[in-house]
Order: C-alpha cells, then structure tokens, then sequence
C-alpha cells in the first residue's frame, strides 16, 4: 500500500483525472436515478483507471518509429586507442579507473567510496558509480551499440552515429604548454577525412549525422589561432552534422544540449522508482547549500560571493569548498549535503552550466539559478523552459544580489512548506530524464539517452518530411 508521499507523487498534476461531483436528491422518485446515475460514472471511472494506469512517467511510442541508427565501424585510433592512452590525457590523477570501466560509467561507489554505504538503501549501492563528468562519448557509444534501434545495413538507416570520442582526443592538448593549434585540430581533421568517403556522407553531406562530445561547445569553437580549444565545430565538413554536448551554443540549432552524466545509473525501472521514493521523503535538515570553489582570478567573483553568504547564514546553509579537486565525480560528501538540502544553489561554473546542477536534481534538492544560459537556454528536451522555470526551480538574477542587497536566504525562506513539497515532487518526477542508464530501462520509461536518441531521430524525420513537401510543391 503506497504511503501518503507516494500517492501524493503519484496523482500531482495528473491531467487526465477528473473531479466528479457529489449528487445529491431530495425527491423520493428521482433517488434511483441518482443511484444509477453515480454507479454509471463509477463504472467508467474504474474503466478509465484501468485502461490508463497511474505511474511516475508517461509511456512513450516506440523509439525505433523516427527509424534506425547505423553505428560506423570507426578506425581504433578515434576511439578504444584513446582509452588505452588514458594515462596521458592530463597532467593530473589517471583517469584511467573511470573511463576504462565497463560502458565508461566509472569504478562501482561501492568499491571507490565506501562512505556512500551509510547515504542510501543498500540494494540502491549497485546503481551507483563515480562516474566521470566528461564521460559522456563513452556511455552513448556503449549504449547506442546495444540499442534496438541499431542496424548493422547502412542502407535501411534513417541516421548516423559517428562514435568518435573527441573530447578525450582534444584533452592531451588543452594542457599541455608546447601544443600548437595543429595539435589541437589533427584528430579532428582526420576523423573528418575518413568520414568524406563513407558513401553515407556523401550522399547526405551530414544532414542524417550525428556524434557526441563529451566537453562543452566552446571547446570545439576555436576562432583565432592563439585561442583556447580546437576548430572542430567550424570545419567545413562539421556544418551540417548534430551534436550532442553537455552545453550547447543557444544560438546554433546543430547543438543539443543533454545532461551531463551523474553516478546514478539504475538497472531497472524498480531502481528508479525506489530512488525517487527515496529523495521524495527523505528529511532534509538544511535549508540551502553550496558546493563549488571560489575563482579569485575572475573580478568580482559571484562563487565567492555565494560562499560568503552561506557562511553568513548559520546553520540556515552548509558548503562543500572543492578547492584542489575535492568534488571531482561528485564524492559522497557532496552528495550527502544536496540529500539533506531543501535547496542548491547553482550559480554557472567556468562556463554557463556545472555537473552539480545534476548531481542536485538527483539528490531530490531544488536548484536555484542565477543565469537563465546555466539550463533554461540549454536542456530543452529535458527541463521545462521560460515561462515554467517556477515549476522545478527558483531563479534569482545575480544583478540583484549584487546591485539590490537581495539575499539568497530570505528568498528562500519566503517559500512556504507546501509550495517547497511542490517544487520537489516536480524535481523528483524529472530524475528518470537526466540520468544514464546502465541499460534500457524499458516499459516506457525513458532516460537521458533514449530522450536524445529520439530528439535526433525525430528532427531527421521532420526534415525529410519537410524535403519532400517542397519537391512536390
């Protein structure tokens, strides 16, 4: 028997009930038809509630309607090599562990943090894994060579999958002091010279294409010579294929935004469920958190700002400083803090968006936002955007913090109880569309995969559509 939380869970918003009303009669000879009256509307009310099952998402067409992906049989040297060379990819602890993990998910928290054993149930532990933030080539490879929708004839393909990890062939060159711009670009024009003469290119120019890139969008957008990042994104070649990325450019329709990836990964729709239970109703002691490093090179710095203020609230904030790397994969300490959270505070990180805003969500906390770039202009085919931002979040303008004395405390403090229970079963019914999955999770339930792979497949659909309305007009 669900407990009062979940049943609250279970029928918030629901579009499709419907109140009926109470009949009453005080005439003798009308009370019969009262009674047949009610039983009629009984009947089709318990008909409705069968045909229609209540549940924590809504079921879904099949995801192979928008058509089938073809996964190219890339060279090593674009992929599995890159693996091999983890060791080299930067200056700083091998990350190694993480990326050659089975399907890239990381090592199992169970054997990498003991100190997640006491955060949760313990059937859930197996779910869980330090995952890298920047692993996302990995894991859509992994799955997309296990996914239904997969064909191995190219000519029955409605799309492309280019399994290139080019974030990591990137990284190696991004620190290092003696890497020229050439340097930086040399994987990418390769991959871009092999990819001109498979037939599927060249009869689509890209148009069917996709690839993801484990790193933001500016990385690939190099503009000058001396400038930070490779040129990827604005090689000819590139123009016409989809990407995904875990922060677009708002102003290039190319880009899809997708979340970045956590360390939960449920096995099952019974995973998901649990988690979400779990979150839903777990007590949290504190009112707002942080977690983040101030930059004291950057003028003026809003991180730092934040800080002060949790310190200034009391026991009303708690932070995690991630100075020195402590936060990297989301430790348990982090993840502790957002589950006894009401709120997190997620002000935009060396770029507009941070892994944290995730890693919150998950947690069950309400994120507050401070740039409307760090999701609303970014997850679009995840998050509810303008106009919906009340629904799952709270948005404070910096300016104001800045410019008007306006306090994070004392906005979140005007939140009464009920709108905060509000705001979470909101959060919460959203966790199955921004983590990974360690599989699919099947009976309709779609995660942060299958929601891109669909985006993709539907956009390609909807071009052809629109391709041979013009021929015939």
């Amino acid at each position: 028997m669900p407990q009062k939380g979940e049943m609250h869970l279970l029928l918030k918003n629901s579009k499709d009930m419907h109140q009926f009303p109470i009949l009453k009669s005080t005439k003798p000879q009308t009370l019969h038809r009262g009674i047949l009256f009610i039983s009629f509307l009984s009947i089709q009310l318990i008909l409705f509630l069968y045909s229609r099952p209540i549940q924590l998402f809504k079921h879904s067409a099949s995801p192979c309607d928008a058509g089938l992906v073809y996964v190219y049989n890339l060279p090593p040297a674009f992929n599995r090599d890159l693996i091999a060379a983890c060791e080299k990819i930067n200056p700083w602890p091998s990350r190694c562990p993480s990326l050659s993990s089975p399907a890239g998910l990381g090592l199992p928290v169970i054997d990498s943090d003991r100190n997640y054993t006491d955060l949760m149930p313990a059937n859930l532990l197996q779910s869980w894994f330090s995952t890298d933030q920047f692993a996302l080539e990995l894991i859509f490879h992994n799955r997309m060579l296990n996914h239904q929708c997969r064909t191995l004839n190219p000519s029955k393909a409605a799309a492309f999958y280019i399994p290139f990890y080019v974030g990591l062939a990137l990284e190696p060159h991004l620190w290092s002091p003696n890497a020229t711009s050439y340097d930086r670009d040399r994987d990418g024009l390769s991959l871009l010279q092999w990819l001109q003469i498979q037939s599927p290119y060249q009869k689509s120019h890209g148009w069917d294409h996709f690839i993801t890139l484990g790193r933001i969008t500016w990385d690939f957008r190099r503009s000058h010579q001396s400038d930070w990042g490779s040129s990827f994104l604005y090689m000819t070649e590139m123009g016409n294929i989809t990407r995904l990325l875990i922060e677009r450019d708002p102003w290039d329709e190319k880009d899809m935004a997708v979340p970045y990836p956590t360390g939960f990964h449920p096995r099952s729709l019974a995973d998901v469920q649990e988690w979400q239970q779990f979150v839903l109703n777990r007590k949290r002691k504190t009112l707002f958190s942080y977690v983040g490093a101030p930059r004291s090179v950057f003028k003026n710095d809003f991180r730092g700002l934040l800080l002060n203020e949790c310190v200034q609230a009391g026991s009303k904030c708690r932070s995690v400083d991630c100075s020195a790397g402590k936060c990297i994969n989301s430790s348990a300490e982090t993840m502790e803090l957002f589950l006894d959270s009401e709120f997190c505070l997620q002000p935009r990180g060396d770029s507009f968006t941070r892994r944290s805003l995730f890693d919150c969500m998950v947690a069950g906390s309400i994120p507050v936002l401070f740039w409307k770039r760090s999701a609303y202009m970014q997850y679009k085919l995840y998050l509810p955007g303008y106009g919906d931002e009340p629904e799952w979040s709270v948005f404070i303008d910096r300016r104001d913090m800045r410019e008007r004395n306006v306090s994070v405390r004392s906005v979140l403090e005007g939140i009464g109880e009920h709108k905060i229970r509000e705001l979470r079963e909101r959060v919460v019914n959203l966790i199955p569309r921004l983590v990974y999955a360690a599989e699919s999770l099947g009976e309709g339930m779609d995660d942060a995969f299958n929601i891109a792979l669909k985006g993709v497949l539907r956009q390609f659909k909807d071009r052809r559509r629109r391709e041979k309305v013009a021929i015939t007009k």
